[in-house]
């Protein structure tokens, strides 16, 4: 059934759209017009005074409501679909943590299933698949186990490849160890985009990584090499090269306001993108948890293993869109670019808001309060 909204203004690539009218039919968008440009009789859902924004994702997503990805039941992954849908997120990628070559293959096999199965309505769309690991630093693993990282290689990668049946998105890798250019380039050849991330790597080898294909960072000053003004390391080139993209947890634990502030004025709003690396806690109540095989204790915002290494996140994305905006003074269309548009483009995925596209949205007021969500049409 066909069905128009109309809002004060739609965030989209390009800036503000001004008394916007978004027809949709059959969850996708039919047209986006506005209402000097369109004669329209019938507006099924009005927002007055409210600011559309596209539909929230997040690349960087292990669990949530009790429940953590690695697990992949379909009962999982749908518990968690739900939940980010009441938070914004309209699409994720389930994100693999370091573990046994066959928990890992157990993972990969199940969220290609519920990537290839029909999505509720009221659940975010799983859109391909993060591994985080085994490709990581000994040095810079943080909470992943040492004794299942493993030497990077093109045939390891390609047999996660195949397990996934091709939903593999994103990769994060330490591009300084042994095998990683090799795999880097052969991840490029399948189409998937790498981060490099849980890194010591010099200047010189997070260089050799980006002209090799890496095209973003994973969670910007954690688990990374400290800038030095003499060998800035992979910290130094991250913020550094305008044509990298990097993201960062905007939780206020894993970043201080300051480092966030100057994450956004070197990477600008095209190429900063917000994630969570939430775990299974979010959502539930202070006390001891699991990240894939280990042990997380959370208190409040704060998430460590038992031997407090920061370990993940309990916020929601919409919750980081927010903090953003209080860290930094940026205004609601450029933080909520950071959680959509951003990692969009980053993946290579299509334009959101062009005719055929998901009708997905989340709709602010003036106050800059999250109201709700329409996902694929239907207003939850």
């Amino acid at each position: 059934m066909r069905r128009t909204i109309a809002a004060k203004e739609l965030v989209t690539s390009s800036g503000l759209l001004e008394d916007p009218l978004v027809t949709m039919d059959g969850g996708r968008i039919v047209r986006i017009s506005t209402r000097d440009s369109e004669a329209i009789t019938q507006v099924d859902h009005e927002f007055p005074d409210c600011t559309l924004t596209p539909g929230f994702l997040d690349i960087h997503f292990h669990g949530a409501a009790g429940y953590d990805v690695m697990e992949a039941r379909p009962e999982a992954l749908e518990t968690v679909a739900r939940y980010l849908a009441r938070a914004g997120v309209t699409r994720f990628l389930p994100t693999t943590v370091t573990a046994s070559l066959e928990a890992t293959s157990y993972a990969l096999e199940r969220m290609a299933n519920f990537i290839e199965a029909d999505t509720s309505t009221e659940a975010a769309q799983a859109v391909g698949v993060h591994i985080e690991g085994p490709f990581l630093s000994h040095t810079k693993r943080g909470m992943h186990p040492a004794e299942f990282l493993h030497t990077p290689s093109p045939e390891l990668l390609t047999r996660f490849w195949e397990i996934s049946r091709g939903h593999l998105k994103l990769m994060t890798i330490a591009p300084e160890i042994p095998g990683a250019l090799e795999t880097i380039a052969h991840a490029v050849s399948l189409g998937i985009r790498c981060s490099m991330g849980h890194s010591a790597a010099t200047r010189a080898e997070a260089i050799a990584a980006l002209e090799t294909g890496v095209v973003s960072a994973t969670h910007t000053f954690n688990a990374m090499s400290a800038y030095d003004h003499r060998e800035p390391g992979i910290l130094g080139v991250v913020l550094d090269r305008a044509d990298l993209y990097a993201d960062l947890i905007c939780d206020g634990v894993h970043v201080s306001p300051e480092a966030v502030r100057l994450w956004l004025r070197a990477k600008g709003s095209d190429r900063a993108i917000l994630i969570t690396d939430c775990l299974e806690a979010a959502g539930m109540p202070d006390g001891k948890y699991k990240l894939g095989q280990t042990v997380v204790h959370v208190a409040g915002a704060t998430c460590t293993t038992e031997d407090g290494v920061l370990a993940g996140s309990v916020i929601s994305l919409d919750r980081a869109v927010e903090n953003l905006q209080q860290m930094t003074g940026a205004g609601l269309p450029v933080a909520s670019r950071l959680a959509s548009i951003n990692p969009a483009r980053m993946l290579g995925l299509p334009e959101t808001l062009v005719p055929g596209a998901a009708a997905d949205f989340n709709i602010y007021d003036v106050q800059g309060r999250r109201l709700g969500t329409i996902l694929r049409g239907v207003l939850l």
